[in-house]
């Protein structure tokens, strides 16, 4: 079930494919501990047992790593100027 609407401004939907649901999960939970993100959303991906892990990301709420990769990637789009 994939959501048409587009998220918010500064909102990104997230969606993972697994073999498995632990895997997923260990994704997912990478996602968290950078990004504030929903509960997530899980779905069989196909008939052989896949799963399928959606959720939405605050990007407007970076922790770390994400916020000093954020920053540094903003800088670097500065530091370009006109082309």
């Amino acid at each position: 079930m994939q959501s048409t609407e587009t998220p918010p401004d500064g909102y990104a939907e997230v969606g993972i494919v697994a073999a498995s649901p632990e895997v997923a999960r260990r994704v997912a939970e990478v996602l968290r501990q950078c990004f504030a993100a929903t509960e997530q959303r899980s779905y069989p991906a196909d008939s052989m047992g896949g799963t399928r892990l959606q959720l939405t990301v605050d990007t407007t709420r970076p922790a770390e790593p994400a916020r000093s990769w954020l920053e540094s990637s903003r800088s670097g789009e500065d530091d370009r100027g006109p082309e």
